[in-house]
């Protein structure tokens, strides 16, 4: 997988921290410096290591399913890119987040919006894509974005909060496409 491809999955995957934070800089009265930050740390960090979980998971498979692993990982990340713009149209009330950011708040967030980055890693497996290039760049990537999110939610509005998840999942579908049209053609 080249570097721009791991590039827009990185993009894709932290649209779901990035909405997160801007919900939490738009729920804030003055959003500090350090809230935004320990959420960027921690959506990072959980972005970053939940694709090395997938992918362990899958080296053990990755034999056995070789003759497949294009469909599966289209499937994976076809799944996840739909899961991603459902929860956008629908826009479930905690994503709208609380200003206060309790660490069982954090690590709750950073999980949920992590789980997609474990099927991505699974995927990561079946393709033999390196995982420390790719576990760097999402993290970096998810932490960059989310501070900046946090930082400018007031500025952003609500317009742009759907419309981000949304992006996102288009994203991994288009990734999951040309994974399985690479493979197909």
């Amino acid at each position: 997988m080249d570097v721009v491809t791991i590039l827009f999955v990185a993009f894709g995957l932290a649209m779901d921290a990035l909405t997160v934070s801007i919900a939490n800089g738009l729920s804030a009265d003055k959003l500090r410096v350090n809230n935004a930050l320990k959420m960027a740390v921690a959506f990072g960090a959980f972005q970053a290591f939940m694709p090395v979980l997938g992918w362990l998971a899958g080296l053990g498979l990755r034999d056995l399913i070789s003759n497949v692993d294009h469909w599966i990982a289209f499937g994976f990340l076809f799944l996840v890119g739909l899961k991603m713009i459902y929860e956008s149209v629908r826009l479930e009330s905690s994503r709208k987040g609380a200003a206060t950011l309790s660490l069982s708040v954090l690590l709750t967030l950073s999980v949920a919006t992590s789980i997609d980055a474990l099927a991505v890693g699974l995927s990561f497996a079946f393709l033999q894509v390196s995982i420390a290039a790719s576990v760097l760049v999402i993290g970096v990537v998810t932490f960059l974005l989310s501070f900046l999110g946090a930082c400018f939610g007031n500025k952003l509005g609500h317009f742009f909060e759907s419309r981000i998840g949304i992006a996102g999942g288009l994203i991994l579908i288009g990734i999951g496409i040309k994974i399985l049209a690479e493979h197909i053609l």
